[in-house]
């Protein structure tokens, strides 16, 4: 395996980390302002945590959509023929 290409998996492993932890730490974030600032109860961290979770996941899922996208296989009976099929 080629150096760039070991480089380029490490790069595509940790834009999928940051993708996962940083809505989650910045709802979690608004809510310590939410809760500090505001005065407003405790109970907003279980809202922001369900939200940032939700939003963590969405944002791997369009990660996972973009490699699926950047390596589309070819679509069966693309390239293949077979034995009674000519050119």
């Amino acid at each position: 395996m080629k150096w760039n290409e070991i480089f380029a998996q490490l790069t595509l492993l940790g834009q999928l980390g940051l993708s996962l932890a940083m809505p989650l730490l910045m709802s979690l974030g608004a809510c310590y302002l939410l809760c500090t600032r505001l005065h407003v109860g405790l109970w907003v961290y279980l809202p922001g945590m369900i939200l940032g979770i939700g939003a963590s996941f969405m944002t791997a899922y369009k990660v996972y959509l973009a490699v699926t996208r950047k390596e589309k296989k070819p679509k069966r009976g693309e390239h293949e023929r077979s034995f009674n099929q000519h050119y």
